[in-house]
């Protein structure tokens, strides 16, 4: 690793020598000779092969990985066209049996490790995971619950939330979770699409210092969803619930269902409109978590896999396939910055985990506060926005030179990631290794052709095992075909700008319906981002760009939120304008910069360009963005109050 000044696509680790012999991507390789005759020198030739041969590769990850299946499939893919791929035709299976099978981890072994700031630690061995989860599903099914039925939980990442999901699995019904931080009526608008039959929920939960209850919320959930018959409630927070309820003296068994019976409902994030209920199935889901986190992740027995995520995110519902590769996973609830930002790099020693998951954001906060908590790690994923050069460069000097740092990108839609590393690929800063296995992922232009080397829309152009079923209650599948394939029919297209290298490393650089344009040249987000908020007067900051119709490069807008303490005046805009054009160039400057007290974002912490753009161009707040999905949406009050400021300039 290079110790000077870090810039874009500098080296900062390398696989070792004998990478093929320790890793399970070395080992799948191993095995693709011996038993298919199939021999890759390097990781392009395997993710060619990957997105070529599908029925080959996918065909090999369920054989490879010895998948549980109560009858075999007939085919491993019928046609190819998007939407409508059909994968493993007449398989039965079931997600939780696969994933309770726990391979390498002895009954008496710790399997789920959870921490919390309301309660004690709490740890579950293979052989109590799976008694707690034959006893739920024996209540559920003495509630009625069976194929098809829907179970929610409005319930935090504790262990009672992974049983839940699990013993609904295991019955052949659809799991669903909202966060507890999310308001009732975000629950609502989600769930009232999907008709649960039962609930379970928290009646609260403490974030850091602050206790919140949840009662009301719940009352108010329970009110507005006719379809629940039975609500369960867990005393988290406080004392009581019936949660113990929930018991039966049923053997632990598993419903055969296809392979794409839903397994669970997950949600875009409802900035605009009613959040899309997308359906996940059983053995796509099962297929590609098996893949990604043995053969990108490399996790197996001996590792603890912790992921900071809610139940509102689908990193929880990743996490969760922990197990089917023979990892613990460890489980956190509560404030990741409470007492401070060394909680998390803690849990590392207390939990003993061997890869630690977080967001980009999380990591350049930690950066900016000085932090060096120095860990033996394996591994750390960063996912949920871009991580810049510099948060890469943080990484090796501050936590460790040894750890394999995997940026990835992909997305709820897929429940996965689509671009990230691989123990076989290095891994350099501000770059995402590659492309993951059985994903391809393409750069297109406007006119639709795949280009190198150059900014495009991120597009998938063959399909994957984990793409949606489709969306709850979109009967002739309109919703779901106008949200990925109506601009490249027969293509999914994702909303990113990325760039694709010769090499097969990528570079996601923002939403592409955010992108700013200016004068013929867009830009990406991020790089804006990273720039501006480097400044220590900076605490936050969003940039929209305005269409004019008598200027091509348009309006260039920058909201800043500053730091404690710090006026934006004069002087810190000057300063921001000189960083921007001499770190990007002179179209990077924005036109003007506004103070704002916060950046509107998602309950998972997403930066909200798009509703601020939609305001700003006269759309009002309550058609702009739906307030349930924000975590602050007071935040979109100044957007508001700067649009009729600037309408009544214009009159």
């Amino acid at each position: 690793m290079t110790t000077g000044e870090v810039t874009a696509g500098t080296l900062l680790w390398e696989p070792p020598a004998d990478i093929r012999e320790t890793s399970r991507i070395g080992h799948f390789l191993t095995w693709l000779e011996r038993e298919r005759g199939l021999s890759f020198p390097d990781y392009a030739a395997l993710w060619e092969w990957s997105v070529t041969d599908l029925s080959g590769f996918w065909g090999a990850i369920w054989d490879h990985f010895g998948v549980l299946a109560h009858r075999a499939p007939d085919a491993v893919l019928g046609s190819t066209v998007m939407p409508g791929a059909r994968w493993f035709p007449g398989a039965a299976l079931n997600y939780a049996e696969n994933v309770l099978r726990m391979p390498g981890i002895a009954d008496d072994e710790p399997v789920v490790l959870a921490y919390s700031q309301t309660r004690e630690p709490r740890t579950l061995t293979a052989r109590q995971l799976r008694e707690q989860v034959r006893r739920v599903r024996a209540g559920l099914k003495a509630r009625g619950v069976g194929r098809g039925d829907r179970v929610a939980a409005y319930a935090p990442n504790i262990p009672e939330t992974y049983v839940l999901m699990l013993a609904a699995a295991s019955l052949g019904a659809t799991f669903s979770s909202c966060a507890p931080e999310f308001g009732a009526r975000s629950v609502i608008d989600r769930w009232r699409q999907i008709e649960p039959k039962v609930l379970v929920a928290v009646d609260g939960y403490r974030y850091g210092d602050r206790t919140i209850d949840r009662s009301a919320e719940i009352a108010a959930v329970t009110a507005a969803l006719p379809s629940l018959e039975h609500v369960i409630t867990i005393g988290y927070l406080g004392d009581g619930g019936d949660w113990e309820q929930l018991d039966g003296a049923d053997e632990l068994a598993f419903e055969p269902v296809p392979f794409d019976h839903p397994l669970y409902v997950l949600y875009s994030s409802g900035t605009t409109g009613l959040p899309k209920p997308i359906v996940h199935g059983h053995g796509g889901i099962l297929l590609e978590h098996l893949k990604t986190l043995a053969l990108h992740h490399d996790l197996g027995p001996a590792d603890r896999f912790f992921w900071f995520t809610t139940t509102g995110w689908m990193m929880w519902n990743y996490l969760a396939s922990g197990p089917a590769v023979g990892a613990a996973i460890v489980l956190f609830d509560g404030n990741p910055a409470w007492p401070g930002l060394d909680t998390l790099w803690d849990l590392v020693d207390s939990a003993g985990i061997t890869y630690f998951g977080t967001s980009a954001p999380f990591l350049m906060a930690c950066r900016k506060a000085g932090l060096t908590p120095g860990k033996r790690l394996k591994g750390i994923g960063s996912t949920g926005a871009p991580l810049p050069p510099e948060g890469f460069a943080w990484v090796y000097r501050a936590v460790g030179r040894d750890l394999q740092l995997m940026s990835l990108s992909g997305g709820t839609d897929v429940c996965t990631g689509f671009v990230g590393g691989a123990p076989l690929l290095p891994v350099r800063a501000g770059v995402i290794a590659g492309r993951s296995l059985g994903a391809r992922v393409e750069a297109y232009d406007p006119a639709g052709h795949p280009v190198i080397g150059e900014l495009g829309e991120l597009v998938i152009s063959a399909p994957m095992p984990s793409m949606p079923v489709g969306f709850w209650n979109d009967t002739d599948g309109s919703r779901y075909r106008e949200a990925y394939f109506d601009v490249f029919p027969g293509v999914w297209r994702h909303g990113d700008w990325i760039t694709i290298g010769a090499d097969g490393s990528c570079v996601i650089t923002g939403r592409s319906d955010a992108t700013l344009n200016r004068g013929g040249v867009r830009l990406g987000t991020s790089e804006f981002y990273s720039v501006v908020e480097s400044l220590p007067e900076v605490a936050d900051s969003l940039v929209v760009h305005l269409d004019r119709a008598d200027d091509p490069n348009g309006e260039l807008l920058l909201f800043v939120v500053p730091a404690e303490g710090v006026e934006v005046d004069d002087a810190l805009r000057a300063r921001i304008a000189r960083q921007l054009r001499s770190a990007l160039s002179p179209r990077h400057v924005p036109d003007t910069i506004h103070a704002v007290r916060s950046v509107p974002r998602t309950l998972s912490a997403k930066k909200l360009e798009v509703p601020v753009k939609r305001i700003l161009t006269g759309t009002p707040v309550e058609s702009a963005a739906a307030r349930g999905a924000l975590a602050n949406p007071e935040s979109l009050n100044a957007f508001a109050q700067l649009a009729r400021e600037r309408a009544a300039e214009r009159r």
